[in-house]
């Protein structure tokens, strides 16, 4: 008894291992699922293909899908921000004093290129320090909450 796999077997079983990408987040499986839907169409096309074929279709085309994927993709997409890591990138840097703390009234402090997404960040300042006027250039020493605190450079 021959078995006969049509072509829209093989984009069911893609469309299922591609889907099992939700519950296993490995991002290896839907390179198998990918690998199915493209023995699905070429099944479509030619469909006297032997079962064997389409095997060593479908093994070929998932091991270069996933060799493609971890080898030149994925290095792509790495993130080179520097979220979560908001202390390193901010301390040291320097800004410029575009409003004066005033009491319990933070000042803020422009950065010449945004630091974290944002150019203007409200800033503490020690009293002990000199005191500063608008347009004097401070340098970040530390964090505290969602603010700066700041030393006259």
């Amino acid at each position: 008894m021959e078995v006969t796999i049509l072509w829209w077997y093989w984009i069911v079983l893609g469309i299922g291992l591609m889907l099992s990408e939700i519950i296993l987040p490995s991002f290896t499986i839907l390179w198998f699922g990918a690998a199915a839907v493209l023995v699905g169409i070429v099944v479509a096309i030619a469909p006297d293909i032997s079962l064997e074929l389409q095997v060593t279709i479908w093994t070929i085309a998932s091991v270069a899908f996933t060799i493609l994927w971890f080898k030149f993709l994925k290095p792509l997409s790495t993130d080179r921000t520097k979220a979560g890591m908001s202390k390193e990138a901010m301390m040291g840097e320097v800004g410029q004093v575009t409003d004066l703390p005033m009491g319990e009234k933070r000042g803020e402090v422009r950065f010449s290129t945004p630091l974290l997404g944002a150019e203007e960040w409200p800033f503490f300042y020690e009293e002990n320090e000199p005191a500063l006027q608008l347009g004097d250039r401070v340098i970040v020493t530390d964090i505290m909450g969602n603010a700066l605190v700041v030393k006259k450079k």
